[in-house]
């Protein structure tokens, strides 16, 4: 007789968790289901895209969509562009901003602060308003049509949210540990690049993701770095090649943004441990 109004007490305690649980995983559904309807609609005719609304099933799978998007138009060319331009612009940003986060981080000199409260302001201030002098700059140094020009474009911005998350993470390492180091006879670059970098993984995770997914999904730029280079177009300026003058290849689209999207995902997937880790000790310290 006693077991059942205990069995009845377990399930009341239990019941919260099971509610969070239910709702995360509609939340889970919500915030999947675009990525499920996109994979979808790469598989359907561009007129299945409409008539058959939010059904996530094709009915024939039409995986000529992927090579139509692959060969026909261009999309190959157009992802190894985003692979160039992205990779070279990540390492430029992770280096600079880590060297920057580290001396703001470590070294106390005049003006410090002041950097410092220039670095925040520069976070009001809308990215359209630097794309003018930045093409201006790069027509008057000959880069305006080349990948270069777009890479030292995309990288040479403040980047505020980097530098601040190595700021915060090296403030957390204890000073025996380069101080201990410069005992030893070690410079500048050899305590950065074999101290205090490596210890930084988390944070250079999470500051590779983030510029990632900004360089590999940036437009505008890219947009003007190309006009007169359809070449050297990256996947989201390439996107536009499914744009016609009497219509859109709607399914066409959705395969060359499945296709741009893998790589993020498996990027993510790699890396969401450190992630997780270099937020979280950035805000810690």
């Amino acid at each position: 007789m006693s077991a059942q109004p205990r069995t009845w007490r377990g399930t009341l305690r239990r019941l919260p968790w099971w509610l969070a649980a239910a709702v995360l995983a509609i939340g889970c559904l919500i915030w999947i289901y675009p990525f499920l309807w996109m994979v979808s609609a790469s598989l359907k005719t561009s007129a299945d895209v409409f008539t058959k609304g939010l059904d996530l099933l094709p009915g024939n799978p039409i995986w000529e969509n992927y090579e139509r998007a692959w060969a026909e138009a261009d999309f190959g060319k157009y992802l190894l562009n985003t692979v160039i331009v992205t990779v070279c612009t990540v390492v430029v940003v992770v280096v600079r901003c880590a060297m920057a986060g580290y001396v703001l981080a470590r070294h106390d000199f005049r003006g410090r602060k002041i950097i410092m409260g220039v670095l925040v302001a520069t976070l009001f201030v809308p990215a359209g308003y630097t794309i003018i002098p930045l093409v201006d700059i790069s027509q008057r140094l000959g880069m305006l049509n080349s990948l270069t020009g777009m890479i030292l474009a995309l990288s040479g911005g403040a980047n505020v949210a980097a530098i601040l998350l190595y700021v915060g993470y090296f403030r957390g390492i204890p000073k025996e540990l380069t101080e201990s180091a410069l005992i030893d006879g070690a410079g500048f670059g050899t305590v950065f690049f074999r101290v205090m970098l490596p210890l930084a993984k988390p944070v250079t995770a999470t500051v590779t993701v983030l510029t990632f997914l900004s360089t590999w999904n940036a437009f505008f730029l890219p947009l003007v770095f190309t006009f007169s280079r359809p070449d050297l177009r990256t996947v989201s300026v390439g996107m536009l090649a499914f744009v016609g003058e009497n219509g859109t290849d709607w399914s066409g689209m959705a395969a060359a943004a499945t296709i741009s999207l893998l790589p993020v995902v498996a990027l993510f997937i790699a890396l969401q441990r450190y992630f997780v880790e270099g937020i979280a000790g950035a805000v810690k310290a």
